[in-house]
């Protein structure tokens, strides 16, 4: 082969070889099933507003302040003896023992709850007192419940004191009283109502009896 037709052969052979390139790229360049860029997050998520999505809040929602339970909100406090006012309602015989109805009644301006047994004995004198025997003991005819005094609202206790006449005057030792002390439920803060009576000195008797708060005056 002369060099005038290798020259040739090579001009030919490579402007081929430069256009099969070229085709190759322009394939490769080309796009084909799988090659297309997945399709971004946001546009196949559902929007926050799709019912059940995780965005979306029942109007039931616990975070709702309408649904919050009864619980949640605060408790009424406890009567205190400054919010009271105790007076003697209505007395009854029976043989051998005085039923007494003690009312307490809320003098504040604020709502206020009882709860229990009051606190009571027979004293002599107010300033200073001496407690008569044995502070009442407490009855178990009723069971307690939370009672809530509205301002003006009443409740109201029994106590049943038993005659000291019922005991031998060696086993009570009998002693003239001149005050009822109360302490109102939760409370150490006593009052005291005038009342005579005669009470039993000796603390081996149990002359006092009271029975838990319940609401509306015993008057």
């Amino acid at each position: 082969m002369t060099s005038t037709s290798m020259i040739r052969w090579t001009t030919l052979g490579c402007a081929s070889l430069v256009v099969a390139l070229a085709t190759g790229c322009g394939s490769a360049g080309s796009s084909s099933p799988g090659s297309t860029p997945p399709a971004a997050p946001s546009t196949s998520a559902a929007p926050p507003s799709t019912p059940g999505g995780p965005a979306s809040l029942s109007p039931t929602s616990s975070a709702s302040p309408s649904s919050a339970s009864p619980s949640a909100s605060a408790a009424t406090a406890a009567c205190t003896t400054g919010d009271l006012r105790a007076r003697l309602g209505s007395t009854q015989g029976a043989a051998g023992s005085v039923y007494q109805v003690i009312d307490f009644t809320n003098v504040s301006t604020s709502a206020c709850t009882l709860y229990g047994y009051p606190g009571v004995a027979l004293t002599r004198g107010k300033t200073p007192s001496t407690q008569i025997g044995q502070a009442a003991s407490r009855s178990s005819a009723s069971a307690a419940r939370l009672v809530t005094l509205h301002p003006g609202g009443t409740a109201s206790a029994v106590l049943r004191i038993t005659r000291a006449g019922a005991y031998p005057a060696a086993k009570c030792r009998p002693v003239a009283s001149s005050y009822l002390q109360i302490i109102p439920p939760g409370q150490r803060t006593p009052v005291y109502l005038p009342y005579k009576s005669t009470g039993c000195s000796a603390s081996a008797v149990n002359q006092l009896t009271i029975r838990v708060v319940r609401p509306g005056s015993g008057s």
